[in-house]
């Protein structure tokens, strides 16, 4: 695959659909702890992050984004395996460079929010970027085709990020998001729209916001990123249905409580797959080109964005034909004891 292949796919408006949420996937599945979010799995079952990798090309995603989210020095400090950093970036990148090749797909490396960083603390720049380098170097090791910096708080961070890449990128483009704030101000007092106009200035490929809000909470700062920038801007929410109220998962509650959902809880909040089609939608009219899911995500809804995208995955030969069910589905071909008498005894409206 071409070192250009994320500019090239990009030209004269073409697109690309990127699954991310690998971490909280594998915390669904039991193989990832909640609160430490360190992906161990990567070595302790490596099949089960191909098996993902393969899981959202299968339901539409253009790209392989190696699983290295939080595998840097900081979070591996923890708990005690920052020795491991190679063993566990080096795995999650080779396995995704043949997974990409396998089906034709760009690869990504991956960078993100190093949670040491402060504004006005050189040493923790200097301890971030040397986190940066550690993680972009060993994707060019492995041939990313491009290199995700996602997740920013800080708008200082994100170009310190971007400078990375730059340095010890060798070349490969930068697709750099910010974390989606409460506010339209990032903890660092620059503005979202803004923060993305001076990423994209300072040669990011492709700009834009993954994880904090949901579709709903998005789509605003969306419109304002587009009209800022000129190039392609991303668009990776959470799927939950955070609102002008409770704007982040964050600050979600569970529905008729006031029990803060975050991270356990959160599927109380997950989105309808109507939601998600409608996002996309407007992602369409709005102009985005880089499209997806973050934190929540799994493979059923990125077949729905791709779709939307004007994909046709392998998975699409598995969307629901509900027609066909013998409960729900067109009554002519059914006996009326199921299509008719059953509905009534189930309760509720279905013509």
């Amino acid at each position: 695959m071409s070192r250009k292949g994320l500019l090239k796919r990009l030209e004269n408006g073409g697109n690309l659909v990127v699954a991310e949420g690998y971490i909280f996937e594998f915390e669904r599945k039991g193989y990832l702890q909640a609160g430490t979010f360190v992906p161990l799995v990567t070595i302790e079952h490596p099949e089960l992050v191909r098996l993902m990798y393969e899981e959202f090309v299968h339901a539409g995603s253009d790209v392989v984004l190696a699983f290295t989210f939080y595998a840097h020095k900081e979070k591996l400090r923890l708990i005690g395996r920052e020795n491991d950093l190679e063993k566990i970036n080096s795995a999650a990148l080779k396995m995704a460079r043949e997974v990409a090749d396998k089906h034709g797909c760009l690869m990504a490396g991956n960078i993100f929010s190093s949670t040491v960083y402060l504004p006005d603390d050189e040493e923790t720049h200097k301890v971030t970027e040397e986190m940066f380098k550690e993680q972009i170097e060993l994707a060019v090791k492995y041939g990313a085709d491009f290199i995700v910096a996602e997740t920013f708080f800080h708008h200082g961070e994100a170009m310190l990020a971007l400078e990375c890449i730059k340095k010890y990128g060798k070349g490969l483009p930068a697709v750099v998001t910010m974390s989606s704030p409460a506010t339209d101000t990032f903890v660092d007092g620059v503005k979202v729209a803004e923060c993305c106009k001076l990423l994209e200035d300072a040669g990011a490929a492709v700009v834009g916001l993954n994880c904090g809000r949901g579709p709903e909470t998005m789509i605003p700062l969306l419109k304002e990123i587009r009209q800022m920038c000129k190039g392609p801007i991303a668009a990776l929410p959470v799927p939950y249905r955070t609102t002008p109220e409770e704007p982040t998962f964050f600050s979600l509650t569970v529905p008729g409580t006031k029990k803060r959902a975050f991270p356990l809880d959160l599927c109380a909040c997950l989105c309808s797959r109507q939601q998600i089609a409608e996002f996309a939608e407007q992602c369409k009219e709005i102009g985005v080109q880089y499209i997806g899911l973050c934190c929540g995500n799994s493979a059923n809804m990125t077949r729905i964005v791709a779709e939307k995208y004007g994909r046709n995955p392998p998975a699409s030969k598995y969307a629901p034909a509900m027609e066909k069910h013998f409960i729900f589905g067109d009554k002519s071909k059914f006996k009326s004891g199921f299509t008719e008498d059953l509905r009534t005894h189930i309760g509720g409206q279905f013509d």
